[in-house]
């Protein structure tokens, strides 16, 4: 890819300028939510119509990704563009940024659309990654278990989320099957030596074609079924293992000059070592509980970045849990949403609730999320417990 820069240092959207979007899932909703307020206007490119996005953009493009000819309207209509999700088709990208704005580019793009390339590029940063090996038959991965050991875990190189495109290696005897269920994917493969952490960290950066750079508390994961079930903030872990995972954020998006939010998502280990797992270019599930408890929400901090406006502050002022709602936690939120406020748990929790406006509820959907302000995160959790609404969260 080019190394020419895709961003102009200089050049400053003010609001009333139209941003495209390409992907119009829940993302992009709260990406046009939050720079409709600030008084941007938002066209959306997606292949499913009344999408999240489309449903509060002032106009939706019903097109595939690949679509020249839609990329191209979107183009006509757009003074910035951006992409809500990073499996956006690159060429398509490459083409608008000759006939579009597009400050993030197609480089970043194609670094973390795959695992190889993007580990490569964090290893170049000078930031730690798990030890890891590409796989190009299953002798290779064969001796690469012998040499990580097991438990570890092969990986296909592109298309892989939440939990998909992974296997986990348990024993030598599932070698051959892991290779050939993973090969069908019809990409690279590789194999990472398993990390037994304490905790799963992530970081969300921001950059601004002026140069300046910001990052958010971090926040704490847990998941469950391969899903982002919670993410609590503070995290609970030493100041200086926090500090450290920010200054490796900011590391990363500077050294990969990022323009707009990229997520670090990292493993902690009882020792207090760090290691970045992935890279995520767009607003990331992890930052939603800066929608209420931040100075500035990631959703405002990323228009203000591809439209290089100053950076808002990023000071953190309220402990905070965020919890996803997935398809089979709907009918117990909207039961508790109609309560009255005596019945809704707690006294000192504030509970926001936001939901994405898709039409089916489909179980291990993601449907929304609920960000739970507390005096403390004990707190926060004990009122999701309280609550009942995530009770089949296994």
């Amino acid at each position: 890819m080019s190394g020419q820069k895709a961003y102009d240092p200089s050049k400053v959207l003010a609001p009333g300028a139209t941003i495209g979007m390409l992907g119009g899932g829940q993302l992009g909703r709260m990406l046009a939510l939050a720079g409709r307020a600030m008084g941007y206007r938002f066209a959306t490119l997606d292949p499913t119509p009344d999408s999240p996005c489309g449903q509060v953009a002032d106009k939706q493009i019903t097109a595939a990704y690949h679509d020249v000819g839609a990329a191209r309207e979107l183009a006509a209509i757009a003074d910035v563009i951006t992409y809500e999700f990073e499996n956006v088709d690159v060429e398509v990208t490459s083409l608008l940024m000759k006939e579009s704005y597009v400050p993030q580019g197609s480089s970043l793009l194609y670094t973390t659309q795959h695992r190889l390339r993007e580990k490569r590029a964090i290893e170049a940063a000078g930031v730690k990654v798990a030890p890891y090996a590409e796989i190009k038959s299953a002798e290779e991965l064969r001796e690469a278990a012998e040499r990580f050991g097991v438990p570890c875990v092969l990986k296909t190189a592109t298309g892989g989320y939440d939990g998909k495109g992974q296997w986990v290696l348990r024993s030598q005897g599932e070698v051959q099957e892991a290779y050939d269920t993973l090969s069908k994917a019809g990409t690279e493969l590789v194999l990472e030596q398993f990390i037994h952490f304490d905790k799963e960290i992530s970081v969300i950066a921001v950059r601004s074609p002026r140069g300046e750079v910001k990052t958010f508390p971090p926040a704490e994961n847990e998941h469950v079924n391969n899903i982002l079930h919670l993410s609590i903030v503070p995290a609970r872990a030493p100041e200086q293992v926090l500090k450290e995972a920010q200054r490796m954020a900011e590391r990363i998006a500077e050294e990969l000059d990022v323009i707009g939010l990229i997520a670090v998502e990292m493993f902690l280990t009882k020792e207090g070592e760090l290691f970045v797992n992935e890279l995520a270019p767009r607003p990331h599930n992890s930052g939603h509980y800066t929608m209420e408890a931040c100075q500035t929400s990631q959703f405002e901090q990323h228009v203000r970045a591809i439209c290089n406006l100053p950076l808002g502050g990023t000071e953190l002022l309220t402990p905070v849990v965020m919890a996803n709602v997935l398809g089979e936690h709907v009918k117990p939120l909207l039961d508790w949403i109609v309560k009255p406020e005596s019945e809704q748990v707690a006294a000192g929790v504030t509970a926001k609730v936001h939901l994405y406006g898709k039409s089916e509820a489909k179980r291990g959907r993601k449907m929304g999320h609920v960000n739970i302000l507390a005096p403390t995160t004990e707190a926060a959790c004990r009122w999701i417990d309280a609550s009942n609404i995530w009770e089949s969260k296994k």
